[in-house]
């Protein structure tokens, strides 16, 4: 009873109480029944309490083993997730430390798993939204692709990681290659775009509206629709080109043949330069802007009908012009035709238009060639033509000096005609010698062409043989005059 009056201990003690208690029970009188009842009384209550703290104390010890076993849980769990044991240091031995001092120890290795989980789930979550956006790109549904996405947090490896690193590679690969063929495509459109002189801007954008955007090359579409809306553009404007500079070639030729029949001037032709620059070009080889316009092939258009209608008119000029030409030719080496029926004749084909006008002119111009090969070969015998008849004329002259009483009276000029009397009579008894060499020229001009030799519509060899029967008249005559006398 000696601890209830201890001032040491400075409190309330199980001793002193119930030493107090037997004080009680002593001044009271208590029986030793009651008081050992009151005491067994006591004692249970007092086990009661131990129990339940006893028992407080094991449900905290089980929720501790509980909350380590779930740390030790989450700690395998984080680990085999995220694929790295080396990360984690080494966990304490069951029963080597306190479940305070476990927990204690796990609790930082918990703390730097989680913070590594959340940068890996946002390398994850980065890396993902990269191949899903380029995936939607090339889908064609990029705008549709919005939201976060879900990762697997089971499987956070670096390995796997990787696998989704390698695939976006192989994406940002297959884009940029997109993106060069998008690119290439929409040069090319530009370019033909700039030949066939239409709007390069609404017929970009008509294939996909981020065409046509000069912000930005990476906001380009490069899904599989735009990449084949684009091909089927350029092989629509690249057949377009064929046709138009078919046509356009087309009309070079027929302007060029227009120009050519009516004799165009160089001053004109100069006007449609443009126009017949390309008239044998490779389909390749035209890229000067707006070189095959709609507007330039109209404006070409109209211009072949417009010589076209001129063709009528210009040609009865051209022809005549050419039949100007032609009886030139005949009237220079006296070769006669009748100008006036081939003028009708001419007018008569151009009026019926049964032939082309192309042909008629050819055909003019080959009779031009032929009579000009038949002048040449009609030249030394008329050379030799006009010296017989100027050696006649000659002869002529000396019948009438030799006839006149008065050609030695000295008059005025009476010594120049004395000269030329006597080169006159030398010249003419050359004249049998040069009828004789012209018969022979004529007759094998004849022979070697099968015709006659026609001079201003009559056979050359007839007037030759009508001259020598006359000549052999006048020498007749003379000698029977000398007779006479």
């Amino acid at each position: 009873m000696a601890d209830a009056e201890n001032p040491l201990l400075g409190e309330t003690t199980c001793g002193s109480l119930l030493q107090k208690l037997q004080e009680i029970w002593d001044e009271v009188g208590e029986s030793d029944e009651e008081r050992d009842k009151m005491l067994l009384q006591i004692e249970q209550e007092c086990l009661d309490v131990y129990k339940r703290k006893v028992e407080q104390a094991a449900n905290s010890r089980a929720q501790l083993l509980q909350v380590l076993s779930d740390a030790k849980l989450e700690l395998s769990t984080l680990v085999s997730a995220l694929g790295d044991k080396s990360s984690v240091g080494i966990q304490p031995e069951k029963g080597s430390e306190t479940i305070k001092e476990q927990l204690a120890a796990i609790a930082p290795a918990l703390e730097q798993l989680w913070k590594q989980k959340e940068e890996r789930v946002k390398e994850f979550s980065d890396v993902r939204s990269q191949i899903q956006k380029i995936c939607g790109e090339i889908a064609g549904n990029a705008s549709e692709q919005t939201g976060a996405l879900a990762v697997d947090e089971s499987d956070l490896s670096l390995k796997k990681l990787d696998e989704y690193q390698v695939k976006l590679k192989e994406l940002q690969k297959e884009k940029s290659d997109r993106l060069s063929k998008v690119l290439e495509y929409v040069s090319t459109v530009h370019d033909l775009c700039a030949v066939l002189g239409m709007d390069f801007f609404s017929t970009i954008t008509e294939v996909h509206p981020s065409l046509g955007d000069s912000t930005g090359v990476q906001s380009k579409s490069i899904s599989n629709d735009t990449l084949s809306r684009l091909a089927k553009t350029v092989s629509a404007l690249n057949e377009d080109k064929k046709q138009r500079l078919h046509k356009l070639q087309e009309l070079a030729t027929q302007l060029i043949d227009l120009w050519n029949l009516m004799d165009t001037p160089e001053e004109e032709r100069r006007l449609f330069n443009h126009v017949t620059c390309n008239s044998s070009a490779l389909v390749d080889k035209v890229t000067v802007p707006g070189a095959l316009a709609l507007d330039l092939i109209e404006q070409a258009e109209v211009e072949v009908d417009r010589l076209d209608k001129l063709k009528s008119s210009r040609m009865k000029e051209i022809a005549l012009k050419r039949q100007v030409e032609l009886e030139k030719i005949f009237a220079s080496v006296h070769i006669e035709i009748d100008p006036e029926a081939a003028r009708e004749k001419i007018m008569a084909l151009i009026d019926s238009g049964n032939v082309e006008p192309t042909e008629l002119l050819a055909d003019m111009d080959n009779q031009i060639m032929k009579a000009k090969e038949e002048a040449l070969s009609r030249k030394e015998i008329l050379d030799r033509v006009e010296k017989w008849m100027s050696a006649c004329e000659e002869e002529s002259w000396l019948e009438d000096y030799n006839r006149d009483e008065n050609r030695y009276n000295a008059s005025r000029g009476a010594h120049l005609n004395l000269k030329r009397a006597e080169k006159a009579r030398i010249l003419v008894n050359k004249i049998p010698g040069m009828v004789d060499t012209l018969v022979a020229k004529t007759r094998a001009w004849e022979e070697d062409r099968g015709v006659s030799f026609m001079y201003d519509g009559v056979p050359l060899l007839a007037m030759l043989d009508e001259y020598a029967m006359l000549r052999q008249e006048r020498e007749e005559e003379k000698r029977r005059l000398k007779v006479w006398f």
